[in-house]
């Protein structure tokens, strides 16, 4: 029997709908072009690091574009990196003057890209970095770029965290306050023990009550360093990596959504070259879906404003598949148990319309057997252009040679296998 699932403090009913969404690294990193994390990893002092933000000009920022590509590729929300651990804020806010209306773009870019969000749909989300490596009062730890520097060691000795999350929370208040509903917030991240910083650092319990008080249907991901409350944490976020099954906490089944990118990188990297195909990601989705979660694929834009090129590619396909084949994910969950999933394949489940289906990852020839399924199935087809899919019971012969299970269905399958990077076989269940 399946375990049951946690409920959300906030309002997850839109979220276990829309199952797809974009995640935006974008900040001085994309001058570099060389990861999000290039101050950290190369140990760059503010000063060096001066120089992106006096020559930051995203001239070529239109986020109408950005909304119509990410609608375009089935996207139902977005969540946008208002500041990363650079400490450097994609808004005009009113605590500090290290933000892009600073720079020589002059101009505010959380504002226009949440109205061209909201104008094409799309839900709103806010990444808010925890960490702030610029900030005078935030201390110097084990991820600071200068960990390795006696002097800055010493100095950091005199900095107050807690002058740190004062300004922490006034900046998400203003994030909360201005800019209409949020939908949802992923604070990151925690890094608790020896040379780290945890809940009271950020003075986390405080932080979560009031963005819920501001914004009493948001929900928030689990970094907080709050995941022994009840309150404080909305859903899980794996990072990177592919879950075996459906997350569990005590017993209880979670809300959760995986974040990954194309390539190793979240924010723009030129020169990286580990990107994944098309047919590898819808297959992340997929897989995804099968296990009752979300995606939220990053874009990491390049620094005059644009979505690089192999991003714009990748993304044109997965919205060409997602059209004809939107329905196995919106909607969609783990398949109900007694299912079982055949090999090299994922199912996905819609509770409403009560429709099975069978992601092929691996096209066999000839058949596909459905274990536990005779009888339960009125009819079937091919998602990505509709024609039928006949099915029977196991011969005999078959049968006794295959081991085939009591109550199997065998779908005839074509030979060839259909043009689009996962097919999808759609059940009308009884």
């Amino acid at each position: 029997m399946d375990a049951p699932i946690r409920e959300a403090i906030g309002d997850a009913s839109w979220f276990v709908d829309a199952r797809f969404g974009l995640f935006i690294h974008w900040g001085l990193y994309a001058m570099p072009a060389r990861h999000e994390w290039v101050k950290s990893r190369a140990r760059i002092t503010d000063a060096d690091y001066q120089r992106y933000f006096d020559h930051f000009d995203p001239d070529l920022y239109d986020p109408a574009a950005w909304a119509r590509v990410a609608k375009d590729a089935g996207m139902k929300y977005f969540v946008i990196t208002t500041k990363h651990h650079d400490g450097f804020c994609l808004w005009d806010s009113e605590h500090t003057d290290y933000k892009v209306t600073n720079t020589p773009y002059g101009k505010d870019l959380i504002r226009p890209m949440v109205e061209a969000f909201r104008a094409e749909g799309l839900r709103v989300g806010f990444y808010h970095s925890l960490i702030d490596w610029h900030h005078p009062e935030y201390p110097v730890d084990r991820v600071h770029p200068m960990r390795d520097d006696t002097e800055s060691r010493a100095q950091s000795k005199q900095r107050d965290v807690g002058r740190y999350a004062e300004y922490l929370h006034a900046q998400v208040r203003e994030l909360m306050s201005d800019f209409g509903q949020i939908d949802y917030l992923f604070p990151d991240f925690s890094f608790p023990g020896e040379d780290g910083k945890g809940r009271d650092d950020w003075q986390s319990e405080s932080l979560v009550k009031m963005v819920r008080e501001l914004q009493p249907q948001i929900l928030v991901n689990g970094r907080l360093d709050l995941l022994d409350t009840s309150w404080g944490w909305d859903f899980r976020t794996p990072e990177q990596f592919a879950v075996r099954e459906w997350p569990q906490m005590n017993g209880r089944r979670v809300l959760w959504e995986t974040c990954q990118t194309f390539s190793g990188s979240w924010g723009y990297h030129r020169d990286e070259a580990t990107w994944k195909s098309v047919a590898q990601l819808v297959r992340v989705l997929v897989d995804t879906v099968s296990k009752g979660g979300n995606l939220l694929l990053n874009v990491g834009p390049t620094a005059r404003g644009e979505f690089a090129e192999r991003a714009l590619n990748r993304l044109g396909a997965i919205g060409e598949w997602m059209r004809g084949h939107d329905r196995s994910v919106y909607g969609c969950t783990r398949a109900p148990a007694g299912f079982e999933t055949p090999t090299d394949c994922r199912l996905t489940y819609n509770p409403t319309t009560k429709r099975l289906y069978v992601h092929v990852f691996a096209w066999p020839v000839g058949q596909l057997y459905l274990d536990g399924l005779a009888g339960k199935v009125r009819y079937a087809q091919l998602l990505n252009d509709g024609s039928e899919i006949p099915f029977v019971a196991p011969s005999s012969h078959q049968a006794s040679l295959d081991r085939v299970a009591e109550g199997s269905l065998v779908l005839k399958l074509p030979v060839r296998r259909p043009d689009v990077p996962v097919p999808v076989i759609e059940l009308f269940l009884e």
